[in-house]
């Protein structure tokens, strides 16, 4: 028996507000992180009916960058730095967290008729000097963003270097992160140049040098290997990854750190309604959780 190259990993399904399905690949048990990415949830895709939305009160962050990237719909983002606009399909919305931000993200508030939702979330762990540090977000609309031909494949590169292209969307540590269109039939050879990759189905099955995923089964790369991707009918997928983390981290709620001591004082001070300050237009705020972080 031929032992597979391949971590396979398959999260687990959740079903949040106005029916939106969600499939959590990381953390999982098999895998913490790949590269810098220490959270990975696909939304959708769902139909909306009329009146419905995604509702997400303000919430706290510490430790992390959020990256999120639309295949359909509409989400407003609104946070604590006083930013608010809507991020659009193919754009990248990039939130540092660093020592606290709160943000909320719902559907736009004209909910007339049938809409769509489906699209990717990702938590970016910030390395250990600049975790801690100050909070920013930015926005790249999808026109920002280098879109490369490989074969026959169709490239979106939203973050890092891949194919001799540079996203333009900086990140605290080494990252990659692209969205891939493969026709029926197509195949694109992945490089090997970082150190940690991921590859994610996202609406079909696909074939890792001739080993089937299924869509949504998590597929962790061999380091330092080329890999061929090959579909039989049209599918897309993620890749991503990067450099691995500079150590390990501890993750409770909506808090990353790599010491536990930061997320129990963020907690409490989430709780007193300290340090992370309001989100202007919103007036409602996530409780904490009812299960506690772990003590020191």
């Amino acid at each position: 028996m031929t032992t597979s190259p391949f971590l396979r990993i398959n999260g687990r399904d959740e079903i949040v507000g106005a029916d939106l399905p969600v499939r959590r690949s990381l953390p999982h048990r098999e895998r913490r992180a790949i590269g810098p990415f220490v959270f990975f949830d696909h939304m959708g895709p769902a139909r909306l009916g009329p009146g419905k939305g995604v509702d997400v009160p303000p919430h706290p962050h510490i430790g992390l960058a959020t990256v999120t990237f639309l295949f359909d719909g509409e989400m407003v983002h609104r946070d604590s730095l006083g930013t608010e606009l809507t991020i659009t399909p193919g754009d990248v919305n990039l939130m540092t967290a660093g020592h606290g931000i709160v943000h909320s993200e719902r559907s736009p508030a004209v909910r007339e008729g049938e809409r769509g939702m489906h699209g990717l979330q990702t938590w970016l762990a910030l390395p250990v000097p600049v975790e801690d540090g100050a909070s920013d977000f930015r926005h790249y609309p999808a026109a920002q963003l280098p879109v490369l031909r490989q074969g026959g494949a169709t490239v979106r590169l939203l973050i890092g270097e891949l194919f001799g292209a540079v996203s333009p969307v900086a990140t605290a540590s080494p990252t990659l992160y692209a969205v891939v269109e493969l026709p029926a039939g197509g195949s694109l050879t992945l490089p090997a140049d970082d150190a940690e990759r991921g590859v994610y189905p996202v609406d079909g099955p696909l074939t890792l040098d001739g080993e089937t995923f299924a869509a949504r089964e998590l597929a962790v790369l061999p380091q330092g290997a080329t890999v061929t991707v090959g579909a039989d009918t049209p599918v897309r997928f993620a890749l991503f990854g990067g450099a691995p983390l500079d150590g390990p981290r501890a993750m409770w709620w909506n808090f990353v750190a790599s010491d536990r001591a930061l997320i129990d004082t963020a907690a409490a001070d989430w709780e007193a309604g300290r340090r992370f300050g309001d989100v202007p237009n919103e007036t409602e705020r996530l409780p904490l959780p009812a299960t506690r972080p772990r003590q020191g």
